[in-house]
Formats: C-alpha cells, sequence, structure tokens
C-alpha cells in the first residue's frame, strides 16, 4: 500500500492558514476521489478539503479547532500501490495518455539541462489551487504562472485537470495556443548590489492605553486587511479621477419596474446590478483597464470578472467576483450580485467566489457617502467608487433651451494605478460610464 499526503490547498488572496471545525471522514472510512474529507474556516470563507485520490483515510494529523497553514499535511491517506501515493498518481495519469506522454517525454528530453538550470517553479503565487501532478507537468514543459492561470478547468469547481494542461500543450505545440508574457527574469545591477548608506528611522511611539481606555485585539481578517491595504498603497502609485453622472433615467425605470421584476424574477433589483452591466462595457471598451502587473511586464486578462465589494456580518468587506460579467444580461447580473452578497452575509461564499476578479466596484454610497478615494484590490490596476444618489437641482439643456430641474445624480471616483494607467486611459474610461449610465433606455424592458 502506498500513502498519499492530503495538503491543505491555497484558498485565496491573503489566506495563509486556515482553522479544521469538521472533520467529515474518520480514521478507517473509504474515500472517493473528489469526497469532501473535512471542513476549514478562514476569516473570508469557509470550505471543504476534497481528496485528490481514492483510498482509506489511515491518519489524521490535526485535531478541530487546530489552525493549520496552506500547503501543511493534515491527512495521510492510504491507496493501492507501492511507494508515495503522490509520486505513483503522477505515473499513472502519464500512462493514460501513452501517446501525449511520448510526445511530451519526447520535448523533455530536449530541454532537460534547461530546465534543471532554470530556478525551480512550485506556483505557491497562485490564488488557485493546482494538484501536484498538475504542477509537475507544467514545472517540467516549463509552463509559466500566467500560463496555467489562463487554462480553463474542466474538473470539479473549475479545477485544472492533467488533461486540460496536456490540451494545452498540444494547442501550443500546434501554434494554436497565444502564450501569455512571462516574467522577465531581472539581474540586480551593481547599483541595487551596492551597499546603501543607512538612515537612521525616527522611532515609533507606542500609545499607551489609560486605565479607562478598552483595548480590542485585532481580528485576523483585520490583520489581514490592514497587510493589503498597505501593501496596495506601497504597490501602486494611485491617482484619482472623478465624475458626476445624471441617474435620473435609472431611478425611475427602477420605481416603475420593481414590483414586476420581483414578481416575475423573484429578485430584488437594486442599482448595483445596472451599474455593474455599465461597467462591464466600459472594460470591454478599453480593455487596458482590465489587466494586472506582474514586474515589468503587462497581463491582458481575456475574462472581465468583476470584483463587488460586500459586507460581512462582523463589518468587515470582502470582495466575491462575478465572472464573466460582460456576458450576462440584466437578469443575469442581478441574480449573481444577490446570490453573492447573500452568500457574504451568511458566510457560505466558496474560495472560488473570490478569486479571478479582474477590476473591482465598490459602492461607498451604501453608507451615505457622496464619494470616495477607494484603495486598488491587488493585482488589478482599477477599482470604481460609486456614491450616493442625491436629489439635486441641476441645468437641463433643451433644444428650446436650459432650465433648472430636480434631477438624481452621482459621484463616480474612479482610483487607478498611475504606473500603468495614464490620466487620459482612466478619465475616458470612468467617462464612458458616465455616457453609459446617463444613456440608460427608461422604457427598457427586461
Amino acid at each position: 500500500m502506498a500513502k498519499f499526503e492530503l495538503k491543505l490547498p491555497k484558498m485565496g488572496e491573503s489566506v495563509a492558514e486556515a482553522t479544521i471545525t469538521t472533520w467529515l471522514k474518520e480514521v478507517g472510512d473509504t474515500i472517493e476521489m473528489d469526497d469532501a474529507v473535512l471542513e476549514i474556516a478562514t476569516d473570508k470563507v469557509d470550505s471543504e478539503v476534497p481528496s485528490e485520490v481514492e483510498g482509506v483515510l489511515v491518519e489524521k494529523l490535526f485535531d478541530i479547532d487546530d489552525v493549520v497553514k496552506v500547503g501543511q499535511t493534515v491527512a495521510i491517506i492510504e491507496v493501492e500501490g507501492e511507494g508515495s501515493a503522490n509520486d505513483d498518481t503522477d505515473n499513472k495519469e502519464f500512462e493514460a495518455a501513452p501517446e501525449t506522454a511520448k510526445a511530451i517525454e519526447s520535448q523533455v528530453e530536449e530541454s532537460t539541462a534547461a530546465v534543471h538550470n532554470e530556478e525551480s517553479n512550485d506556483y505557491a503565487d497562485s490564488d488557485q489551487f493546482y494538484s501536484p501532478l498538475v504542477k509537475n507537468i507544467a514545472a517540467t514543459e516549463g509552463i509559466s504562472l500566467e500560463e496555467l492561470e489562463s487554462i480553463s478547468g474542466t474538473g470539479k469547481d473549475g479545477r485544472v485537470t492533467k488533461h486540460d494542461v496536456l490540451g494545452y500543450l498540444e494547442n501550443r505545440k500546434d501554434g494554436k495556443q497565444t502564450v501569455v508574457a512571462q516574467k522577465e527574469k531581472t539581474t540586480p545591477s551593481a547599483a541595487a548590489t551596492a551597499p546603501q548608506p543607512t538612515k537612521a528611522s525616527p522611532a515609533k511611539v507606542a500609545p499607551v492605553a489609560s486605565g479607562e481606555d478598552e483595548v480590542i485585539e485585532m481580528t485576523r481578517m483585520g490583520k489581514l486587511i490592514a497587510h493589503h491595504m498597505v501593501d496596495s498603497v506601497q504597490t501602486s502609485a494611485h491617482v484619482q479621477s472623478f465624475i458626476e453622472a445624471d441617474v435620473t433615467n435609472i431611478w425611475n425605470w427602477r420605481k416603475k419596474v420593481k414590483n414586476e421584476f420581483q414578481k416575475r424574477e423573484g429578485e430584488s433589483i437594486t442599482f448595483t446590478p445596472i451599474f455593474m452591466e455599465a461597467i462591464a462595457k466600459a472594460l470591454k471598451d478599453f480593455p487596458l483597464m482590465n489587466i494586472s502587473v506582474s514586474g515589468d511586464t503587462i497581463i491582458k486578462k481575456k475574462n472581465i470578472n468583476l470584483g463587488m465589494a460586500a459586507a460581512l456580518p462582523d463589518g468587515n468587506l470582502i470582495v466575491p467576483v462575478i465572472k464573466n460579467a460582460d456576458q450576462l444580461n440584466l437578469v443575469g447580473m442581478t441574480k449573481a450580485v444577490n446570490d453573492l452578497a447573500n452568500r457574504a452575509r451568511t458566510n457560505n461564499l466558496k474560495p472560488d467566489d473570490i478569486q479571478g476578479g479582474t477590476y473591482t466596484v465598490t459602492n461607498v454610497g451604501t453608507f451615505g457617502s457622496v464619494m470616495g478615494t477607494p484603495i486598488i484590490n491587488q493585482p488589478q490596476v482599477g477599482i470604481l467608487a460609486v456614491g450616493a444618489i442625491r436629489k439635486v437641482p441641476a441645468v437641463i439643456e433643451t433644444p428650446e433651451g436650459d432650465f433648472i430641474g430636480i434631477r438624481y445624480r452621482m459621484f463616480l471616483s474612479h482610483s487607478y494605478d498611475h504606473r500603468v494607467v495614464n490620466g487620459a486611459l482612466g478619465g475616458q474610461f470612468v467617462l464612458r460610464v458616465k455616457e453609459y449610465l446617463e444613456a440608460f433606455d427608461a422604457n427598457r424592458e427586461f
């Protein structure tokens, strides 16, 4: 019999550890592939950890309420065969596709020397879960992290399988696959490696609590958010553009259809899906806002996945992602928005729900704010804050002349990374969002 080590997979951005809440299998239980073995909880989401193999659970390495780090072995599963099950799985998977395996083996032999000289890539920076087999094939074939993340998964919950990777390699061999720009390997310059004069940093003054003050320990999620925000400010050159949009047509249309929409679709329609629809359209018009930065390279995202800041029961915020938002109609967008918001409020989001975002939207108007200057959600390059909708007097232009009327207006605040997004692009993008909102058809059918 061989032993397989079940490890805690990576679960999302900034998640480094999780707490075991429930063991779903006991020692001696038979486990099928993809069976959930245990349940875990992080400060972001609760999730199940599935098995990658079939076998029998022979050892649990942690108890309930233990904190486990990503990558640590949590259980041992006994499978049929000799030696290490992790290695044996790799061999069996290669044998399942002999023709493809031979082609890959031939390529490996030609590039063995180069592969051994290159730095090892364990894909630890990815927010997605990859099996050891997938990682081994990707590393052997020189597939970069960006390439691996661009592969569409056909496995459970969209996981990338061996067949997905082998199919990608076949397409790349035939010249059908577009290769994503890889990270450039840079050698530190002499100036960078030369000793730098040290500067005396000012001493930090620790706050002192008096006897009447209450000392509150930060939650784990609070610490993660704090680290993520500081890291974003230190990484991106933040700059903002502001614009005011007239959303009177949207206000009147929603007021007119909300009861019928609820009755027909069983969903409440808010302003958020309408805003999301306009932003997705603008991202299609300006694809260089739908990018991320990796060193000195720009990764242009194929899909438009909109992150939507949502409130958690404890008051913290989380950013679930609407995948392929540009492909949804207004009804589909409404259902997606409501589903993610409801599951965020009840702590039922899954790890995949908070991964893969390419641009983020936050509604500061929910809390009554007229506008805000949001911090970019790394590794994205832009985030749009929509302010409170206000009924204000405004100048209305007509063919008969201008007059003062009551209109519903709101501010859009666009924060973007000035390293790669200049003022023209940042301003044009938020202007396009405004134009889509103001052109909303007040007689639109849903």
